[in-house]
């Protein structure tokens, strides 16, 4: 079960990474005049939230904390 978990907690870290870099992205493209990107960011931010609870449920954090 622990190698499970831990193999989750890995995917779960790389997911994070990459909503973070979504929402920069699209906030980078809401600074630059696209209005549907501030809410692709919103919800980009908020799925990120979500796999972060995820993370420390499971006893992990993204690695840059």
């Amino acid at each position: 079960m622990i190698d499970r978990t831990e193999e989750l907690v890995v995917q779960l870290r790389a997911m994070e990474e990459t909503l973070r870099d979504l929402a920069f992205d699209r906030l980078r493209d809401a600074a630059e005049g696209d209005a549907d990107a501030v809410v692709d960011e919103k919800k980009l931010q908020q799925a990120r939230r979500a796999v972060e609870r995820a993370l420390r449920a499971l006893g992990g954090a993204p690695e840059d904390w």
